[in-house]
């Protein structure tokens, strides 16, 4: 179980209604960890911010978009009187899957925006705190989507591979002072995000991850940064990150993708 003396007695979870993030949620309620919720759908938000806490801890919620300009400004409004311990950033969507040319460039900031932006902003101010503190710990929550190119999923291949590459460095940075960083690497997980996109999660030898098994996985390994790759991906990750034979790699990478797609 996590300790809440290194990653308590707060914890944020942005995109923390459900999924993985309210598998999160559940998992530090169990340890004890009062818990800041963050999300944009209000459903969704208060059924799981009602389940941990009637686990008998505290329980904050914020309806928001960390699209909106002044998502973090609220946030920070919201918690600056709170010793956060972990921040979580779950938030990371493909909100606009589109070829590049021929696709709306503001469309495609959102998707820069929300994964890197947001969460550069949020790890840089809680990130300040823990350092302070001299404890703590961030966990980004990357994809497989990351290791490499995909047609209509470039931008947030890109966006992945970048929140690895930060990661990395700024496990780097805190380890000195014992602020732990985790980027979570998931495959594919059968999450209520991607059900509601139609996808095929029953294709043979397709490897379907649990949303709690990731959580658990993603907690237990805070401390063991700068990544982890859940779900039995570690294979595939490998696999990916090859330099040779790129195009080979990412032809295949983009075919398996095609048949998680409906109509396809």
């Amino acid at each position: 179980m996590i300790d809440k003396d290194v990653y308590g007695p707060w914890a944020v979870v942005a995109g923390g209604s459900e999924g993985v993030g309210a598998r999160f949620a559940h998992r530090l309620a169990d340890a004890g960890i009062n818990l800041v919720l963050i999300a944009r759908k209000a459903g969704p938000l208060e059924r799981t911010a009602a389940e941990v806490r009637a686990k008998g801890v505290e329980v904050r919620t914020l309806l928001l978009d960390l699209l909106d300009p002044g998502a973090v400004r609220t946030i920070r409004a919201a918690t600056d009187g709170l010793e956060v311990g972990l921040l979580i950033f779950n938030a990371g969507a493909n909100t606009y899957g589109h070829e590049f040319i021929g696709g709306e460039l503001d469309r495609f900031q959102g998707v820069i925006d929300l994964n890197i932006t947001s969460q550069l902003a949020l790890a840089h101010h809680f990130g300040t705190l823990m350092k302070e503190r001299g404890r703590g710990g961030i966990l980004l929550v990357g994809s497989l989507a990351g290791y490499l190119g995909q047609a209509r999923l470039s931008i947030y291949s890109a966006v992945k591979a970048f929140s690895r590459v930060f990661a990395e460095g700024l496990w780097l940075e805190l380890a000195p002072h014992h602020v732990h960083v985790l980027e979570l690497v998931l495959g594919v997980t059968r999450t209520p995000a991607m059900e509601r996109a139609g996808l095929r999660m029953d294709l043979p030898g397709l490897d379907v991850a649990d949303p709690d098994d990731v959580a658990r996985e993603g907690l237990e390994h805070l401390a063991d940064g700068p990544l982890w790759v859940a779900g039995g991906n570690l294979a595939t990750a490998e696999k990916r990150a090859a330099v040779r034979d790129r195009a080979r790699l990412v032809h295949g990478a983009h075919e398996a993708s095609r048949r998680l797609l409906p109509g396809e």
